[in-house]
């Protein structure tokens, strides 16, 4: 049987520059939060990062932009295609809506690429 692989693998543990090549738009499945969803890459694989447009999420997307070199208030996410920025990549356990142990891949610690060696910003 030949095998015919078409996708990149996760990045591994740990922090990686990466650039932002797809962005999607959606709602969560339990209760309807809309969320922008990034593909961020690079040439070693890639990572999903979902950001809740929810008041608990500002904080964390409001990091990711100014990681991003955006410091404006209001932003058409159809702007952060092609947007550089270093990441740190971890796994998180969480618990699902029906009770199920879920494990994902995250970027997190987001800074500005010139920015990634500064661990004073951690």
């Amino acid at each position: 049987m030949k095998l015919n692989i078409n996708e990149k693998p996760f990045l591994s543990e740990g922090r990686h520059v990466v650039k932002v090549t797809e962005v999607e738009e959606g709602q969560s499945e339990n209760k309807e939060v809309p969320f922008i969803n990034c593909r961020l890459e690079n040439e070693d694989g890639f990572v999903n990062q979902r950001f809740y447009l929810s008041e608990p999420g500002q904080p964390i997307l409001a990091s990711f932009l100014k990681a991003l070199g955006i410091e404006k208030r209001e932003v058409d996410s159809k702007e952060l295609k092609g947007k550089s920025l270093s990441v740190e990549v971890e796994e998180r356990s969480y618990e699902d809506a029906d009770g199920k142990e879920k494990t994902i891949k995250q970027a997190t610690h987001f800074q500005e690429v010139g920015d990634a060696n500064n661990t004073d910003r951690i």
